[in-house]
């Protein structure tokens, strides 16, 4: 179905200049070419904010975790701290490219903010990035002394395939019981592994950027040859009580809207405080549009929600 005159007009921009992008075994690494070379001009906002890239220790001795650790200049005692997720499927992505983002959160919010370099499929499925998500959440508790960072107030972040890792950390640290989550921010998050192979999908979804074909082909790279499980997938998760409080954005044209209504549904019949806005108008990948006036709102919601969380 055709969906471009549903699109917000401050948007038709981005469809008219976003390549065609066909994800794929044969076109994945071109892909990821090319967006390290878009990210390679992008200009930073000048914050009064240090940027530092570290590598943490992983439950593998003879590996590390690359991370971008993102302090204010004037860092307040006891801090916040955000522990971040980019997106891309799974499969591409790394933490610069949210840089000009979480720099502005850490100096709105006076926070640390940590974004995980985790490791991408296919060639390293499912468990694979979750266990650097939770080896990055058993770091800055240890070191929350020294990062100066109150480890009560951690919460996790992500869109797309990164808000699907901060949703599924939530349930894996709620279920380990050894590191508490504060709050849960998931933008455009992909939840559920089975919606998209289900017939009666939504017509109205998934034509502009993120496609219903490309999600399909980056769920099989991820999740391999493994069982899904809530910790892969976590619409997969039967008991969502005693979860973190949530905040979830994402577009009415956005191919994973859907998932998140059912999820926010079910966070809430849980008894989870739980927040979700649905933008008219949006795709999945909106915010391309820097200047138009739903990426500013939807800049200043998630603000506002971490604010609430965590100041």
């Amino acid at each position: 179905m055709d969906t471009l005159h549903l699109v917000d007009p401050e948007l038709l921009g981005v469809i008219d200049n976003f390549p065609k992008m066909e994800m794929n075994a044969g076109s994945l690494q071109g892909l990821r070419d090319m967006a390290r070379t878009v990210l390679s001009a992008q200009q930073l906002p000048p914050l009064p904010v240090h940027c530092r890239e570290i590598q943490i220790p992983s439950r593998d001795h003879d590996r590390t975790i690359g991370c971008l650790l993102i302090q204010p200049d004037e860092q307040p005692s006891k801090t916040a701290a955000i522990l971040h997720f980019h997106g891309g499927g799974h499969v591409m992505g790394q933490p610069q490219m949210n840089q000009p983002e979480l720099m502005n959160w850490a100096n709105e919010l006076g926070c640390l903010i940590l974004s995980v370099d985790y490791r991408l499929a296919p060639e390293t499925p499912f468990p694979g990035p979750m266990n650097d998500a939770y080896d990055a959440l058993r770091w800055l508790n240890q070191q929350s002394a020294v990062l100066g960072i109150d480890p009560q107030r951690i919460a996790v972040a992500g869109s797309s395939a990164g808000g699907a890792m901060a949703a599924c950390l939530s349930i894996m640290a709620r279920d380990h019981g050894e590191f508490p989550i504060a709050f849960q921010l998931l933008e455009a998050p992909r939840l559920d592994d089975k919606i998209q192979r289900q017939g009666g999908h939504n017509p109205y979804t998934g034509e502009f950027i993120w496609t219903r074909e490309a999600s399909a082909f980056c769920w099989n790279a991820y999740l391999g040859t493994k069982t899904p499980s809530a910790y892969a997938s976590a619409a997969r998760a039967e008991d969502l009580s005693n979860l973190p409080p949530a905040f979830v954005s994402v577009g009415a044209l956005d191919l994973f809207v859907d998932e998140c209504l059912d999820y926010t549904s079910r966070l809430i019949r849980s008894g989870v405080s739980t927040e979700l806005i649905i933008y008219p108008g949006c795709f999945h990948g909106f915010q391309l549009a820097k200047e138009a006036a739903v990426t500013i709102r939807s800049q200043d919601d998630t603000l506002r929600a971490l604010k609430n969380a965590l100041i």
